[in-house]
């Protein structure tokens, strides 16, 4: 792991490189968690997160699913939606002046998990949330992941 100015100075310089997890249930719903951390801090946005220096896409696939949904899935459990652009004004570490580009690969996973079992390291509290639900705190960046699930 880079120290904290180190990882600061990555994220003023360059993208980074993540993976969003579309965790849709039968009923048409994404699973997301209120986020605790910056970019995006109190809004709700699906689980994910960045791929580190020297990890394949399968290694980071199967450490964000333990991570971030408690349980190990391998990236051919998922299908991959697409590529997208996520840019916030802001940084993890909120420091001025810095804002956070994000390369997402989004990978969709079709299953149903009791979000109460879910960790809590990212996210305060995890809901099913659909297209007809009331979308003003979910992040746009999330919903645009809605209509890939119809």
């Amino acid at each position: 792991m880079l120290a904290k100015q180190d990882f600061l100075n990555v994220v003023d310089l360059t993208p980074l490189v993540s993976i969003d997890l579309i965790v849709s249930s039968a009923d048409g719903k994404i699973l997301m968690g209120q986020r605790l951390n910056q970019p995006a801090q109190g809004y709700w946005f699906v689980p994910g997160g960045r791929i580190y220096k020297s990890e394949t896409l399968e290694q980071a696939f199967r450490r964000i699913t333990e991570t971030e949904l408690g349980q190990i899935y391998e990236i051919g459990d998922g299908r991959l939606v697409g590529a997208f652009t996520h840019l916030y004004d802001t940084n993890f570490a909120d420091a001025p002046g810095i804002s956070t580009h994000y390369v997402v690969l989004g990978y969709q996973l079709n299953m149903g998990l009791e979000s109460a079992q879910l960790p809590q390291q990212q996210h305060s509290a995890y809901r099913w949330i659909g297209a007809d639900d009331d979308l003003s705190q979910v992040h746009p960046n999330s919903q645009a992941y809605l209509p890939y699930l119809r």
